[in-house]
């Protein structure tokens, strides 16, 4: 099977239990109904992004789901917590592209989202031969990226939060949901 569509979603859930905090995140992200299934990073070719919204609707409860999953949960009080995928496109419809996924603590939304679409887009870089100083900030090496043609797009979805405050677990998700 390879999957034709994927979309992106995040969520955030807090509970006195640690599963049922993940849980929460899962149902706050609208996946919980799914049979998740982790697979690595690669972004099939020709796989095309959709709204959450339609892609959901393309799945049915209780049906076996591929997914790129990025989970971080703590029961420390106001510890900053996140969950992120990035994603790198190819250019054309016969190459594959990359998904990061990152689980941070202690970092803020722009950090978690820059490192993994970073992530993503070095990735697919060195895969297509694209020359490039590993060393530069992220914005840098995005142009040299996008100005080489190879790459036509890249982006993330990040979910973070502080830990609750009265030591309840808290629980972050951002997924790529695979779509048959």
């Amino acid at each position: 099977m390879i999957p034709t569509k994927f979309f992106f979603t995040k969520g955030v859930g807090v509970s006195k239990e640690r599963l049922s905090s993940f849980e929460l995140a899962l149902r706050s992200a609208g996946i919980e109904k799914f049979n998740l299934v982790s697979v690595s990073s690669i972004l099939p070719p020709g796989c095309k992004r959709v709204p959450r919204e339609k892609g959901l609707e393309l799945l049915k409860a209780g049906e076996v789901v591929f997914t790129v999953l990025a989970r971080t949960e703590t029961n420390e009080p106001n510890r900053l917590i996140g969950a992120s995928i990035g994603c790198a496109v190819p250019a054309g419809d016969n190459q594959y592209g990359y998904l990061s996924e990152h689980h941070s603590f202690g970092e803020i939304e722009e950090k978690v989202s820059d490192y993994t679409e970073d992530l993503a887009a070095t990735m697919l870089a060195t895969t297509l031969g694209i020359e490039f100083n590993p060393e530069s900030a992220w914005d840098e090496k995005e142009k040299v990226f996008k100005m080489s043609g190879k790459i036509i797009a890249s982006s993330n979805v990040t979910q973070t939060a502080q830990g609750n405050k009265n030591g309840l677990w808290t629980t972050v998700v951002a997924a790529a949901i695979f779509v048959p």
